[in-house]
């Protein structure tokens, strides 16, 4: 009895000892280390909702890389601080007068500030916020009573409506503030700070910490460092603004990529939003990301991965002939080119290419066979997440390859009838520039945490089927296009070897089945310096108004963009 009384003695000791190092530290913590976090939370109580006031990690463009030792870092996403105006009713006598008084220094809205100056049970209406230094030393300087000032901390985006679909936004859901959108939700648990939350009591807290010390994983604070290059998506930006104005399209949008690695120095959407004003978007889709959560139906982009496919197997090479009529039949539906029109015998597989001949890629499609083309092309990821990081990426809609009708595969063949998100196409068309690997488009290149620490992100590249030497050759096919047919030839960069091709698709009426005959989307993408590509871009547009084909929507924005980057990035000729 003895023993067991001093063993239970000695248990009750040792919890009791181990509670006081554990209650100590967090006094240590809290007096010491974190003195003025948790003076300053303290001092809110007394003033206003410290919900309101938080913290919040950095989101960071970054410039390109002149030495190789990463480019210099630029917020995208930061914190910004300012004041905000309260009033407390049951002191304030003549509301209509400080009405008066303060928006002769603020706007403000009449209905509104009375509504809250009735409120004469609340001690506490916030009537104005986001207000500058400025203002608000006017305000402080006129002594209004019942007129109070508060230092309130906000998420700011220096860039406005710059890449907005990428970066998201922070807002409220229920009580609950955090990121909606964008990499401001994808990276929501390193971007958020533990001090965004009500300050509790301190016991409380003791234990709640005891319970995430030793139950739960820390979750580690830090800033993020993207690989977005805010000149590079400044540029971009704008000659999507000039298109979509000129040919007055539904929606547009455009991917700048390393196809080597799958970096992402800029993508963009129009319409876009202002993170900084959302309030003003009535329709909430427009928040959401067409680039990885919409799929569209490609058309003539597509057709240098099935050429890939049937040069990789064997059965035919660039320069492999057919008879061109002009349309053919598959299983009694007569597919046309383009223009209708007959090229006769002897039309080579570049000139399929060159010309974006329906009927060739049918031809390709029959010699490859409906097994081996399905196969082909999903290897080229077109049924996969490409896992990009953000959220709510979509898969594309590809069940015609699984179809027995081999009318589902000549369509495929030129690109209708399956549909990728813009994020999957690019992925695909990198493949044939790096030689055969598929890449993780990505967003994020480090993770710089709180603590000092960094973390460096790692993307895999998985093999295609096609091999290295086809991705050479599908490329110089894809050189030609260029020197020879994008604006009759006059588009070919003597200098920089560019392969390009365009794609003009049919728009699917999801009500009604089939296709609408007046509506249509035109893509295009080009990779370069060619046979050492730093650079892919895909572009598009839906519903262009003005201009049947793809060539004449694109070719002059894509030759300005490529311009861009050649000079901004200072790339040597390679011809």
């Amino acid at each position: 009895m003895k023993n067991n009384f001093t063993l239970r003695s000695k248990i009750i000791i040792l919890c009791i000892f181990v509670f006081s190092l554990i209650l100590l530290a967090k006094l240590f913590l809290v007096q010491v280390i974190n003195k003025n976090v948790y003076k300053e939370s303290a001092d809110r109580q007394y003033a206003t909702n410290s919900s309101n006031i938080f913290e919040r990690g950095t989101i960071f463009f970054q410039n390109r890389d002149k030495d190789g030792d990463g480019g210099q870092l630029i917020s995208g996403a930061t914190q910004t601080s300012g004041f905000k105006i309260a009033i407390n009713p049951s002191k304030i006598i003549d509301k209509e007068e400080v009405y008066k008084k303060l928006v002769k220094i603020i706007p403000l809205d009449y209905t509104d500030f009375i509504t809250r100056a009735n409120k004469k049970s609340d001690p506490y209406e916030e009537v104005a916020n986001h207000i500058g230094k400025d203002s608000a030393d006017a305000i402080s300087a006129i002594k209004i009573p019942g007129v109070s000032i508060f230092k309130e901390k906000w998420r700011f985006y220096p860039g406005e409506s710059l890449a907005s679909h990428t970066l998201g936004l922070v807002a409220y859901k229920d009580s609950e503030l955090g990121g909606r959108y964008g990499l401001e939700r994808q990276y929501n648990t390193e971007l958020a700070r533990n001090n965004n939350e009500p300050y509790v009591n301190f016991f409380a807290e003791v234990f709640s910490n005891i319970n995430k010390t030793f139950f739960e994983k820390e979750k580690r604070e830090g800033d993020v460092v993207t690989t977005i290059e805010p000149q590079v998506a400044n540029f971009l930006e704008k000659k999507l603004e000039e298109v979509k104005k000129k040919y007055q399209a539904d929606s547009i949008g455009g991917i700048i990529m390393n196809p080597i690695d799958g970096a992402i120095y800029a993508m963009a959407v129009k319409p876009d939003f202002n993170p900084n004003d959302f309030s003003q978007i009535k329709n909430s889709m427009t928040f959401s990301n067409p680039l990885v959560e919409n799929v569209l139906e490609f058309g003539s982009v597509v057709k240098p991965l099935v050429m890939a496919s049937a040069l990789d197997f064997g059965v035919v090479r660039a320069d492999t002939t057919y008879n061109d009529k002009g349309s053919v039949i598959i299983e009694k539906k007569e597919i046309f080119n383009f223009d209708k029109k007959a090229r006769g015998s002897n039309i080579s597989m570049q000139e399929v290419l060159n010309q974006s001949l329906n009927t060739g890629m049918v031809y390709v499609m029959q010699k490859l066979g409906r097994e081996n083309m399905r196969d082909y092309l999903l290897s080229f990821g077109i049924k996969d997440k490409t896992g990009i990081d953000l959220p709510n990426e979509t898969s594309g809609l590809i069940s015609n390859l699984n179809s027995p009708r081999e009318i589902e595969y000549a369509n495929a063949a030129f690109g209708q009838g399956i549909a990728l998100t813009p994020i999957q196409m690019i992925r695909a068309l990198a493949s044939l520039a790096n030689g055969g690997n598929l890449v993780v488009p990505h967003l994020v290149e480090k993770i710089k945490y709180s603590d000092g620490t960094s973390t460096t992100k790692e993307y895999p590249t998985i093999p295609t089927k096609i091999k290295k030497e086809t991705g050479e050759e599908i490329t110089r096919m894809l050189v030609e296009v260029m020197d020879k047919s994008i604006k009759g030839g006059l588009g070919k960069f003597e200098n920089f070897s560019v392969a390009v091709k365009t794609g003009t698709a049919q728009v699917a009426n999801n009500t009604n089945g089939g296709y609408y005959e007046d509506r249509h989307t035109h893509s295009f993408f080009g990779y370069f310096p060619a046979y050492d590509p730093k650079f892919i871009i895909l572009l598009y547009a839906v519903n262009p108004k003005g201009s049947p084909y793809a060539a004449t929507t694109w070719s002059d924005p894509f030759l300005e963009i490529t311009k861009f980057l050649l000079s901004y990035y200072e790339l040597p000729p390679d011809r």
